[in-house]
């Protein structure tokens, strides 16, 4: 089933409720396990939000506590997110309490796939009631976990968080190009584009030249190539980590950089 939303750039946004299908075979004590480790934070990953976007700690107690009484970890978990994404991107509540914090209006991400990223931060802007997401897809699926390969593209994003999100389908430099040279300044963006050197590089200076004076710049999986290390370093700093991981997520903002 596919349905059709309104977006910036004119793509559509593909749906496919696979969901309850899978969600059927996880057990009980699977599935508690799976919604703790959605929701686990590190307080030095937390105190890194707290630096790249200026947000106090009662502001984050705070976030956290919405989130905790949301139902958004069920409904990833129902349409198909389970044991691989969680070991693959286990950020994701972060990147719900970054959007939160730092109340972005522009966000772009690239590498979408199934749409687990997506989905913590369209929940983000809707509980802000502000910002728009595009996302730049598909991302490709080479060396990832088991379990990534056979999920439809945006298949974790309910139709209740779609009305902020823009689908920007053709993956390549141009398409990139095109999507920041439409907006003046971007506030967020998530590199999730795969281990491919020279593409990281690109997306990462692409993206921080359109950086807004209080952006951040994440890059999951920066233990993959040397992009990460390497731009932190152009910007004169050493590699910026948000969180440890397993895998890595590193995080620059412009207002932490030398000389802001």
């Amino acid at each position: 089933m596919v349905a059709e939303a309104s977006s910036i750039m004119g793509d559509s946004v593909p749906f496919a409720d696979r969901g309850s299908r899978r969600a059927s075979l996880v057990s009980p004590a699977a599935r508690k396990a799976i919604l703790n480790r959605m929701l686990l934070y590190r307080q030095a990953s937390l105190d890194q939000i707290s630096r790249l976007t200026g947000a106090s700690s009662a502001d984050l107690q705070r976030f956290r506590r919405e989130l905790r009484a949301s139902h958004l970890p069920d409904t990833l978990l129902e349409r198909g997110a389970g044991v691989a994404f969680t070991r693959e991107l286990p950020q994701g509540a972060l990147l719900y309490l970054i959007v939160r914090a730092q109340r972005p209006s522009v966000v772009v991400e690239t590498g979408v796939g199934p749409g687990y990223s997506t989905a913590w931060i369209l929940a983000g802007l809707e509980d802000n009631h502000h910002g728009e997401l595009t996302s730049l897809g598909p991302g490709t699926t080479a060396g990832r976990s088991a379990g990534v390969h056979d999920v439809a593209l945006g298949q974790f994003v309910p139709p209740t968080l779609r009305a902020r999100w823009t689908l920007a389908l053709g993956n390549t430099e141009d398409r990139l190009r095109e999507i920041l040279a439409g907006f003046g300044e971007i506030d967020l963006f998530l590199y999730d584009n795969g281990p491919v050197p020279a593409r990281a590089r690109f997306e990462l200076l692409a993206a921080w030249e359109r950086l807004s004076p209080r952006g951040v710049l994440l890059a999951h999986h920066v233990d993959i190539n040397p992009a990460w290390p390497a731009f932190c370093r152009s910007q004169g700093v050493p590699s910026q980590i948000l969180d440890a991981g397993p895998p890595p997520m590193g995080g620059l903002a412009m207002r932490v950089r030398p000389g802001a």
